[in-house]
């Protein structure tokens, strides 16, 4: 629900800032008019100062609520774990287990390898970025109220709608995928497969080529996928709290039915890829 004084273009500007702590440089001047004698980390007063910190910037925002959601995670699974029992299960035990076995399910008929580390991943992959997701469904401006009302300037609570924390996932498997292709093929297998295969010896540099740009797509992919969708039904919230308050329950209500549906989706085609491209690391052609 947007209110105080704020127009739609910077009700919308202040949704899309994260909460950014950087380095601002000598001589930089601030919003409140404050020169800065020496260089200093501080917390980004607006979006210009966001983005003057550079690439060495941190949304803490998206950090918190990455880390606070796989702590939640952690917590919830262990707890069901240890109150495991073989006689009438208890609901949240139903739950968890039928979570595991869905994706145990899904890597065994993907995955066709020893690895016994493939299905947690899987599991912690599909489960924590379903959390991040579901953030989503919090009303756009309760917790960024909350936080204004603390004295914290932004607050973005979905952190799959900020594209370095799905690049940072992404990268985490593609450097799992590297690890994994070399493991199992040895470093000339691995090299022969970006070189040599499909065609001929000779064809070599565009094997090479094709094979990179191939490679280099997974974790693209991946990251963009899920930052593209997750940020589209972001703007969907947000559009819808600036209509009037009689319409903004008529809009949001179908919208959140239906992005239920966007949110698990989006989790469980990154956990489906990230198993996919595990398998196609331990192959050999």
């Amino acid at each position: 629900m947007a209110g105080g004084t704020l127009t739609s273009t910077e009700y919308i500007q202040h949704h899309l800032v994260n909460l950014t702590y950087g380095q601002l440089p000598a001589g930089y001047e601030r919003d409140n008019g404050e020169i800065l004698e020496a260089s200093a980390w501080t917390m980004a007063h607006n979006a210009q100062e966001a983005a003057d910190m550079g690439f060495m910037a941190i949304h803490v925002d998206t950090m918190f609520w990455s880390i606070f959601l796989g702590g939640l995670f952690l917590w919830l699974f262990k707890k069901v774990a240890d109150g495991v029992t073989t006689g009438v299960p208890s609901g949240a035990q139903n739950f968890v287990e039928m979570i595991v076995d869905f994706v145990d399910e899904n890597v065994k008929s993907i995955f066709h390898h020893k690895n016994v580390w493939i299905a947690p991943l899987g599991l912690t992959v599909f489960v924590w970025i379903f959390l991040q997701n579901l953030m989503d469904l919090v009303p756009v401006d309760w917790i960024p109220e909350l936080a204004k009302a603390m004295g914290i300037h932004y607050m973005k609570v979905v952190p799959t709608t900020d594209v370095n924390a799905t690049a940072g996932m992404a990268l985490g498997v593609f450097l799992m995928i590297l690890y994994y292709s070399i493991k199992a093929k040895g470093f000339r297998g691995f090299a022969a497969e970006l070189t040599l295969q499909p065609l001929p010896p000779w064809f070599l540099p565009f094997n090479l080529f094709l094979e990179v740009v191939s490679l280099l797509s997974k974790p693209i992919a991946l990251a963009l996928r899920l930052f593209g969708n997750m940020y589209a039904g972001e703007m969907v919230f947000i559009l819808i709290s600036l209509l009037p308050f009689y319409l903004q329950w008529t809009m949001s209500v179908p919208w959140a039915l239906f992005h239920i549906l966007i949110i698990t989706l989006q989790a469980f085609i990154f956990m489906i890829l990230t198993v996919v491209y595990l398998a196609m690391a331990h192959d050999h052609h």
